[in-house]
């Protein structure tokens, strides 16, 4: 993964990571808070929002009736990335008490694939998003990423790098403690924070793909994750008291420290609009003209 900007300066007045750059001239309230609260367990606010599974299903099966396939994790992400570019904060990181703004957009996500004997196996996967995406270039990112690495012999970096380090006795140990004090100083390479998931600008799980129930999931220590979203198995939407209508339940849990209450307030705002009215995601997120809907064949089969 190449960033678009290149952060290869290290000066004191404005310290630089591979993955961002170090906000300045906050308000002290603001400047202080990642004092107070210095691990992001003790910063983590959760909300379950509840989305309306029946507007989701319509516009799926449109799509479908019109030879697109599309998934509910790629509109779920679509509308995230939507609502964060009015709401730019939301890409904001916390590390070593110093606030951060991410150069790059990416979610994280697990997938579960079989091993060669059959049993049940996870990897975990990022994309990248750039303006010029919309949903169906998202869908096409996510489908493809995991096509790669469902297959039984396949390992991605990540995988590859815990079992090389996991395979020499003492090694795990030191390497994490080495990571995790190079990332606090913004000394980790920039390889590594490629093959890392927990540098990820959004972290989401379907449970509803195995038919659980949501969780709100913490937000990890390791890492530069702000934002951790969990999809749940649809359920009777007794908010609007049609019980044979279904809701989708998304637990979240947020780092406060990268923005205000009003901040996130904001986000979700405009996070619903967009749920309610997925047509919306079409169109590129940078505004430009709306590229043409791809045809069935060049799309790929839902995960």
């Amino acid at each position: 993964m190449v960033y678009d900007g290149h952060n290869t300066d290290r000066i004191e007045e404005m310290p630089m990571r591979p993955d961002g750059k170090r906000v300045k001239d906050l308000p002290p309230i603001v400047a202080a808070i990642p004092y107070i609260m210095p691990k992001r367990y003790d910063a983590w606010n959760t909300i379950t929002e509840n989305i309306d599974e029946e507007v989701i299903k319509a516009y799926i099966r449109e799509k479908r009736r019109g030879g697109v396939r599309i998934n509910h994790m790629a509109v779920i992400i679509a509308a995230y990335y939507k609502a964060y570019q009015t709401n730019p904060k939301l890409n904001w990181f916390v590390v070593n008490s110093h606030l951060y703004e991410r150069n790059h957009f990416c979610v994280s996500f697990v997938i579960l694939k079989k091993r060669a004997d059959g049993t049940p196996d996870e990897t975990t996967l990022k994309i990248y998003l750039k303006p010029q995406d919309n949903i169906f270039t998202i869908n096409r990112k996510i489908a493809d990423t995991i096509a790669k690495n469902s297959a039984e012999s396949h390992n991605n970096s990540t995988d590859k790098f815990a079992k090389m380090m996991f395979s020499i006795p003492g090694l795990p140990k030191f390497v994490i403690w080495l990571a995790y004090h190079l990332d606090k100083h913004g000394l980790l390479p920039r390889k590594i924070v490629d093959l890392s998931p927990f540098h990820t600008s959004m972290f989401i799980t379907n449970l509803a793909s195995i038919k659980t129930s949501y969780i709100h999931h913490h937000c990890y220590e390791f890492g530069t994750t702000s934002v951790f979203v969990c999809m749940g198995k649809p359920v009777p939407n007794y908010m609007s008291g049609d019980l044979t209508k279904k809701m989708m339940p998304l637990g979240i849990v947020m780092d406060e420290r990268i923005c205000t209450g009003y901040e996130y307030a904001a986000f979700c705002n405009d996070f619903r609009k967009y749920i309610r009215q997925p047509e919306l995601l079409e169109v590129p997120f940078d505004g430009s003209a709306p590229a043409e809907t791809p045809a069935a064949a060049d799309m790929p089969i839902e995960a």
